[in-house]
C-alpha cells in the first residue's frame, strides 16, 4: 500500500497549523508506524493564552483516510473547556455515537470534524 495518501493527509494539516495567526506550535509530532498508521499530536498556543490540542490516530485504508480515534480539545487559557471534538465511545444514546462534542456544560451531537475545520473554528471563536 502506498503511504502517499497519508503523507499528503499529514502535509495538509501541518501547512493549516503553520498559517494560523497569533500562534505558536508547542508541540508538533507525527509518528508514522507504517505505510499506512500513523498518530499525530499537535499542540498550538494563541497569544491569548488559548490553547488547541489535535490528537489523531490515522490510517491509511486503500487510500481512505480513517481515523481510529481522535480528540480535538480548545481551552481558555483559565484552562476552561471551550470545546472538544472526540469519538470516545461514552455517549452511546447519541444518534452520532461514537462522536460527541464536548462544550462547557453539556455533550451535543456531531460528526467529526476536520482538523482544518477545528482550525477554522477556533480563528472565528478567537475573532468574536
Amino acid at each position: 500500500m502506498s503511504p502517499d495518501r497519508l503523507l499528503e493527509y499529514l502535509k495538509n494539516i501541518e501547512i493549516k497549523v503553520k498559517n494560523l495567526e497569533n500562534a505558536y506550535i508547542e508541540c508538533y509530532e507525527e509518528e508514522i508506524l507504517l505505510n499506512e498508521r500513523a498518530n499525530l499530536r499537535i499542540r498550538i498556543r494563541f497569544s491569548s493564552g488559548y490553547l488547541l490540542e489535535p490528537n489523531d490516530a490515522i490510517l491509511n485504508d486503500d487510500g481512505q483516510i480513517n481515523h481510529l480515534s481522535y480528540r480535538y480539545h480548545f481551552q481558555d487559557k483559565q484552562n476552561n473547556i471551550i470545546f472538544r471534538y472526540d469519538n470516545t465511545p461514552h455517549f452511546p444514546g447519541l444518534k452520532t455515537f461514537p462522536h460527541h462534542k464536548h462544550l462547557a456544560d453539556n455533550v451535543v451531537e456531531c460528526q467529526q470534524p476536520s482538523i482544518a475545520g477545528i482550525c477554522d473554528e477556533v480563528t472565528t471563536y478567537l475573532k468574536l
